[in-house]
């Protein structure tokens, strides 16, 4: 963990609501950044916007340069409102990599993930990095509608299945998504990683118990203050044999395994 300067290499909106920003720094950042890991960035002070605390961001890609770090985020408080006045050119500071990352099974070879939302951010590397393994890929993939889903972006390429799922035509509900779940999982599924919902987070926890077999991790999406586990903001309850321990999200995590996940955290 570090404290990088970089430079704006790339920022552009991708639609209404979320924008792409890359960004070059000096050290080599792409082989030090596993999937879902993630950097706090902070963001520029603006006359109207002057936020304090640094940013929390999951990692959207790495590379092909050492340096470049790529970040997927939604505009909507002051941190990201001012985040996105970034103009190309201009110098930002970031520090990371943090947390704990995703675990490819190495056993697996077929793996499903759901995303919710900006979720697709922190799983777009893993998508890649299980194409680059040979691994047949699933993608349940849920979002208020179409405009807002952003397949190709979650893709980058990859060959997968993608299943969508919209709040617009009702077909993100719990009832109908239930069914297209359980029925992936007892596809032939060796391993289940999801982000952006704690509501599908704890459908795919239920779903998982006839399948212990199964390897299943979550992508935690919180607020935190420091990053790196000494504030405790981020504390989370997780069930661990069979009494409830307290996690940092941003030290323990933000990947966990998600049969030890309770309800109740907020992403």
């Amino acid at each position: 963990m570090a404290s990088h300067r970089c430079r704006v290499a790339a920022h552009h909106a991708v639609n209404a609501r979320y924008r792409y920003l890359r960004l070059q720094a000096e050290a080599d950042l792409a082989s030090a950044t596993p999937p879902g890991q993630f950097y706090q960035l902070r963001c520029p002070q603006t006359s109207t916007l002057q936020p304090f605390l640094l940013r929390p961001m999951s990692v959207y890609g790495t590379g092909p340069a050492a340096g470049t770090v790529e970040f997927l985020y939604a505009v909507a408080g002051a941190g990201t409102q001012a985040l996105a006045t970034l103009a190309e050119g201009q110098p930002m500071d970031i520090v990371g990599p943090l947390g704990r990352g995703f675990t490819l099974d190495a056993r697996a070879r077929r793996v499903l993930l759901v995303a919710r939302g900006v979720g697709l951010a922190t799983m777009a590397p893993l998508v890649g990095q299980a194409a680059q393994a040979g691994l047949a890929i699933d993608v349940l993939l849920s979002a208020r509608s179409p405009a807002d889903a952003m397949p190709h972006e979650l893709l980058r390429g990859a060959q997968a299945t993608v299943h969508a799922v919209f709040d617009s035509d009702g077909s993100s509900a719990v009832a109908r998504v239930e069914p297209r779940l359980a029925a992936l999982l007892a596809g032939g599924c060796d391993a289940v990683y999801t982000c952006g919902s704690e509501r599908l987070a704890l459908l795919l926890r239920r779903l998982l118990q006839p399948h212990p077999h199964i390897h299943a991790e979550v992508a935690l999406e919180q607020r935190m203050a420091c990053g790196m586990g000494v504030c405790l903001s981020c504390v989370r309850p997780f069930e661990q044999d069979g009494h409830v321990a307290l996690q940092r999200v941003c030290r323990e995590g933000p990947v966990f395994p998600l049969r030890e996940m309770v309800g109740g955290w907020h992403g």
